[in-house]
């Protein structure tokens, strides 16, 4: 999990952000032109490219550019890195609190 630490420091900072989150949520549910996604934003389309480049940056999403338009992909894998994270998390914290339910209703076992 360390080998991950940067890329997952870019994709946490990258859903940081609620406007970020939104393009996501968004591209959850199939891939969409920039400038569909940019009509359901209020910002000025270089600014919202600035979310579209630290999303790419950080490879949660992909853009695909045929002609005038580019098209905006969510890239699945990569949140897979969070979801990872979140279960080992997950996993240690339920391993301290078993332990310390042990400690707390098994207290003559405690006393070796």
């Amino acid at each position: 999990m360390a080998q991950y630490s940067a890329q997952l420091d870019g994709v946490f900072v990258a859903l940081a952000d609620p406007t970020r989150r939104a393009v996501v949520r968004r591209l959850g549910r199939g891939s969409t032109s920039v400038g569909e996604l940019a009509r359901e934003f209020p910002m000025t389309l270089p600014s919202f490219m600035k979310h579209v480049r630290t999303l790419e940056a950080n490879g949660l999403i992909r853009t695909v550019k045929s002609g005038r338009v580019r098209t905006c992909v969510l890239n699945r894998e990569r949140l897979a890195l969070v979801d990872d994270w979140l279960a080992e998390q997950r996993r240690i914290w339920e391993e301290r609190t078993d332990r310390l339910e042990q400690f707390v209703t098994d207290p003559e076992e405690n006393r070796q």
